[in-house]
Parts: structure tokens; sequence; C-alpha cells
């Protein structure tokens, strides 16, 4: 696929040949092919087609130093891959100008639905047993009790609300209720033989299930965040969103750290938050959280309001040992944290790779490595 092919002009040309690349993160409507290579894009439904940088199969790069390209075969042993040292490289090594992607077939059904869990800590629980049992649905997203209730608050008056409330009101006489979505894809017999396997699991966890209406409503709105987020900047709050990673073994610590960073932080300037969080791409041995936080700006400095509240998050992350970044990337932003990544060593060497490919310093400067 061409590298500047925005997400929904390649699945369109796809969709043509009965196909689909099955790669859609929040970004898909804007998003670039090159784009999502360049920062190890993942999709919403990363569980059942692979994030992007497991779509890829070859590609080639142009820098200053010249062309590498690499080899359209299913593997290779021949020493470190070139091919993973360009996805992520965010423009900082050359530009992406060729990438080969793995294709399948369009899938002829979907079927979201929504699930209710007592709470976050039990529903990161049943979404681990599924994944450990290669029970995922090509879909999995837990929103922890805050988010459940941004969820509610935002269902409308339909069906999606009405399943939403229901369940919740059950659970709240308990300790809370988290709303998971579930979603597969593929053919009929494929979705019904895989979401039987993964609904008998959350059955035994003790999760409730809500039906197709509260699936339905986000895959109506799966896109919308970014919207949401310009109007309430207008509406004069701060909104900004940061996820990581982590193993299973340290996700609650992970999730209470960031969580209490961000809402320490933003209280000791004068600006309560409001906190949301939920797990999105998750694997046999952890899972992604995905955090937004919403408060009231500080008239003349939002700037410093931001910066101080994104680094307290940070912070907590690298203290935990989770990953700076799952798919956002790191630009300018957490270029200050890879060290804590990688190591010395390992920006010793990002560094002479960069020096050796763009020894004038003139891709995309300022990202990627610290200062």
């Amino acid at each position: 696929l061409g590298p500047g092919l925005r997400g929904p002009e390649a699945e369109a040309l796809l969709a043509a040949e009965g196909l689909t690349l099955g790669h859609f993160p929040q970004s898909f409507e804007y998003a670039t092919i090159g784009g999502f290579a360049a920062t190890r894009s993942a999709g919403q439904a990363s569980s059942g087609y692979g994030r992007f940088d497991e779509l890829v199969t070859s590609l080639a790069m142009v820098t200053p130093a010249g062309e590498l390209r690499t080899l359209a075969t299913p593997h290779t042993a021949a020493g470190p891959s070139l091919r993973q040292l360009a996805l992520g490289s965010e423009g900082v090594l050359g530009v992406i100008s060729e990438v080969g992607v793995r294709i399948r077939p369009a899938p002829t059904r979907r079927r979201y639905e929504g699930w209710m869990t007592a709470d976050f800590a039990s529903g990161c629980e049943l979404i681990r047993a599924l994944a450990q049992a290669d029970s995922l649905p090509d879909v999995t997203r837990l929103s922890d009790e805050s988010e459940t209730r941004v969820s509610l608050a935002l269902a409308g008056t339909g069906g999606a609300r009405r399943a939403l409330l229901g369940a919740y009101l059950r659970l709240r006489r308990r300790r809370g209720g988290c709303l998971m979505i579930c979603g597969w894809e593929g053919d009929g017999e494929s979705v019904d033989r895989r979401r039987s396997r993964s609904a008998a699991q959350l059955r035994r966890g003790g999760a409730a299930a809500l039906g197709e209406a509260p699936g339905r409503s986000w895959e109506r709105g799966r896109f919308d965040g970014p919207y949401l987020r310009d109007e309430l900047m207008d509406l004069g709050y701060l909104i900004e969103t940061l996820e990581t990673a982590h193993t299973w073994s340290r996700l609650d610590e992970l999730y209470g750290a960031v969580r209490g960073a961000l809402e320490d932080s933003l209280a000791a300037q004068g600006t309560p938050p409001i906190v949301l969080c939920h797990l999105s791409h998750a694997y046999r041995d952890g899972a992604s959280l995905y955090f937004t936080f919403i408060a009231r700006r500080r008239p003349g400095a939002e700037l410093e309001q931001w910066r101080t509240t994104k680094a307290a998050a940070c912070e907590a992350i690298v203290a935990t040992g989770a990953t700076i970044t799952h798919h956002h990337a790191v630009g300018r932003d957490h270029a200050p944290y890879m060290g804590a990544e990688v190591g010395d060593v390992g920006l010793e060497a990002l560094r002479a790779v960069k020096a050796r490919l763009d020894p004038a310093g003139i891709m995309n400067p300022g990202k990627l490595l610290p200062g």
C-alpha cells in the first residue's frame, strides 16, 4: 500500500477486492499507512488482526545516506531486523516510501456487544484469563468505574442506555460496575464459535451480558473522541490522554500510580480532575492502560498546568517499570523518558544509527531521542 494513503482510502481500495487490513485506530480517519508504520500504531481490533507492526511484511525507507529496503518474505533469521528498526522510527531516520502489509478477507459478519464486570480489577482478571486461554475477542475494551459512568451519561435514551443502566444499578448495590466491550469479526461460523467460547468464560467469571446495543453504540462512536475533546477545550477545559502498558502482575499497581499522580498533580494546582481509564490491548503477559484526564484550565498558565501534570504521570509510569508509550509513540513529549525505556547503551545505539543514516540531523529533529 502507498504510505501516503489515509486509512479510509486504503480500506476502500481493499474493500473493492473483498479484503481488509483490519487496522482501525482512533486516528483512522486522518492517519496514513506510513504514519501507522512510523509510530507502531495499534488498532482497536489488535487482538484479532494484530498491531500494525505485526501486519508489515516489508518496507522501504529513503534516508539521507541512501535507501534501506527489506525483503518481502514471511520470516528471516538474517541478523537483527532492519524492518523493525524502521518501524517506530518516527521519521528521524528517513521517510518510509513503501509498505508491504498482510491483508485478509473482509469480514462478512461483525458482532459487538457489552458486558458488565463487578469492578475494574475483576474485569482485568477476566481479560487476563481470556488472553491466556486464547479466547480474546478481536476487540476487548474494559472501562474503569469512572469511564463507565461517563459512558452511561453519553449513552442517550435507547437500548444501550437501558442495558447499561440496569446492569450498573444491579452491580452498584455491591461495589460498582465496569463496562466491557467485546467484538468479533469474520465469517458467521467463526464469529459464533469464538464468541461462544469467550462468552462462556465471561459468564463463569461473573460478568453480566448486556446484549448488542452497547456494542453497536460503541462502534458508531469509536472515532468520536477527538471531536468531543475539541468541544470540551472550547468550553475552557484541559483534556489530555496518555497510555502505557505493563505485565498482569503489575497492572493494578500501574493503574493506581498513574491515576494517583494525575489526581494529586491537578488537585495541587487547584484544578481537581476527572480521571478515566480503559484497558484496550491485551496480551498473554499483560495489557495496555489508556488514561483520559479532564480539568478546568488555569487561565494564563495552561501550558504549565499541562506540563506539570504530564510529567507527574510519566514519572509514575517510569517508576513502576512500565513502558512510556504502548502505541502513541515518543515524539517530543516522551523523548526525555527514552533513557528509562532502553537504557544508556540503547540510546547510544539509536544515536549511532541516526548519525550514520542522517549525519546532518535533518530528519524530523527533536523527536524520539532526548536532546
